[in-house]
């Protein structure tokens, strides 16, 4: 059940304000500067989509390792990452302003890419984009250095990375047929980050209280 809830915080990430609206951007960077081809546009995709996830990946592995050597204070853990989830929840709800996570400005020049060229790209856009993404990406990273275990913590990562990389794949493909979802979705960010931040809180509750682990348990 947590690799969904971090496979569910990748897509929501994927609809956050400061990604979303930034997509046909991304998307005609892939293309280059000629005629958009799906096989040329679906390969620079790929390549962002891997090179964002190997460093998401490898975060989650340095957490899981770290939560590894914390299991004998396993409350303390519990109640620290708790607290920081819930604050992550609010501040995307609107209710605090955390300066860390607010969103980056940032241009992009069209041009030619190869596959390579794409995965440097995905590799440069997780490390500079984490304060926009930070929120859900944070959020995944307590969830898993509560696992104590590093392929846990890579696992739950890669559950993120995928929440976030298969709707851009399906969008680099069909970026014509969803300019309607997309709009509606822009259109009704308000209460989509009501919904999603008051799910950060609910998850910082119950890992703050210790209830998480019963609650997955219940589940399986």
């Amino acid at each position: 059940m947590q690799y969904l809830i971090s496979f569910l915080e990748g897509i929501i990430t994927f609809l956050s304000p400061c990604l979303l609206p930034m997509l046909p951007i991304y998307i005609s960077y892939f293309a280059g500067g000629g005629e958009r081809t799906v096989k040329k546009t679906l390969t620079g995709a790929l390549g962002f989509v891997l090179g964002f996830t190997a460093v998401f990946t490898a975060m989650g592995a340095l957490a899981g390792t770290l939560g590894s050597f914390l299991t004998r204070y396993q409350t303390w853990v519990n109640i620290v990452c708790g607290l920081l989830v819930i604050a992550f929840g609010l501040n995307y709800m609107g209710l605090i302003r955390i300066n860390l996570f607010r969103g980056m400005n940032r241009t992009v020049k069209q041009g030619d890419m190869g596959f390579l060229s794409a995965v440097l790209f995905g590799i440069i856009f997780s490390v500079g984009w984490t304060p926009c993404v930070g929120t859900f990406l944070g959020s995944a990273l307590m969830l898993a250095s509560q696992q104590g275990h590093t392929l846990e913590g890579m696992g739950m990562l890669l559950c993120y990375s995928l929440g976030l990389g298969i709707p851009f794949l399906l969008s680099a493909v069909l970026i014509d047929r969803l300019k309607s979802t997309f709009n509606w979705i822009k259109a009704h960010y308000a209460v989509l980050n009501l919904v999603c931040g008051g799910l950060l809180v609910a998850v910082g509750v119950l890992m703050a209280t210790g209830m998480l682990g019963l609650f997955l348990n219940l589940l399986r």
